[in-house]
């Protein structure tokens, strides 16, 4: 196996085993086992027996937050009442898991075929045409998700805001009680699935240009006129020179043919003696 060869493949290796299987890895983890809670407290100014100084809130991974409920005080006698953030998020973040998953079991298969199948992996250019379009596509998806991903994330910090769950409690709307954030969530797991939502699509994309020149795409054009032999070009350059050889020959042919004829009436040596005799 030449030097190049080993190269490529361990291009291919750290960028198919390493770098994507690790990427991939953080980013599901990251976001697919968040959890996150917030705290708010409600004073009530004329009922302080009523009062609820820690009131938590969670929620969590696949983010459907319109199912999260949560209790508050009327601020009248006992009674509470049952409340539910606002949004579904559903979609953006599991679709954001199910690519970081699939492109995890790709490399992994990726690899696997690099290092055990190499052979089969370069029979009639099927495999790394395979694996060029699989590259793409899960370029373009990776950078569709993340950027998804993180737009429902930037709703859900709006809807999980300390001050925005306090607007949905009807004791916050009296002026007379007192509503605050005790605690909001922290968001540093989740900017970081962001982070390499990205940094995924990056990778992918730079992954592109190595496969590509594995295909038989790549290696057309002018390699195939290079790599045919000698006498075949030799060939199909006289093949193509032969319409304009030929007719310059036959041109030529015809006024070397004409000038011949011409000095053979002037100068024949039959010619010269038979003028004589008439002469005589």
């Amino acid at each position: 196996m030449s030097s190049q060869t080993l190269n490529r493949l361990l291009i291919k290796w750290l960028g198919n085993l390493l770098l994507n299987r690790l990427f991939s890895i953080f980013a599901f983890a990251t976001c697919g086992g968040y959890s996150g809670q917030l705290w708010v407290s409600v004073d009530c100014q004329l009922d302080k027996a009523s009062s609820n100084l820690s009131i938590g809130i969670d929620f969590a991974y696949p983010f459907r937050l319109h199912q999260v409920s949560f209790e508050a005080p009327l601020c009248e006698g006992r009674r509470r009442e049952r409340l539910f953030l606002i949004g579904d998020y559903t979609s953006s973040a599991e679709f954001f898991v199910t690519i970081a998953v699939f492109a995890f079991l790709y490399s992994f298969m990726a690899t696997i075929v690099y290092i055990f199948f190499q052979k089969k992996y370069r029979e009639n250019n099927r495999g790394p045409l395979i694996d060029f379009i699989g590259t793409v596509v899960f370029s373009f998806m990776w950078l569709v998700s993340s950027s998804a991903w993180a737009k429902a994330l930037s709703d859900i910090k709006v809807a999980t805001d300390p001050d925005e769950v306090q607007e949905l409690m009807s004791a916050c709307k009296v002026m007379t009680n007192k509503c605050g954030s005790v605690q909001g969530p922290r968001w540093s797991g989740l900017n970081t699935s962001v982070v390499f939502g990205f940094l995924n699509f990056v990778l992918w994309a730079g992954n592109i240009w190595f496969v590509f020149k594995e295909t038989g795409w790549h290696k057309g054009g002018p390699a195939r006129y290079a790599g045919a032999p000698p006498e075949k070009q030799a060939e199909t350059f006289n093949h193509q020179q032969q319409p304009y050889n030929q007719g310059s020959f036959d041109q030529s042919g015809g006024y070397s043919a004409q000038g011949d004829q011409e000095q053979v009436s002037e100068y024949s040596p039959v010619g010269g003696p038979t003028s004589y005799s008439n002469q005589m």
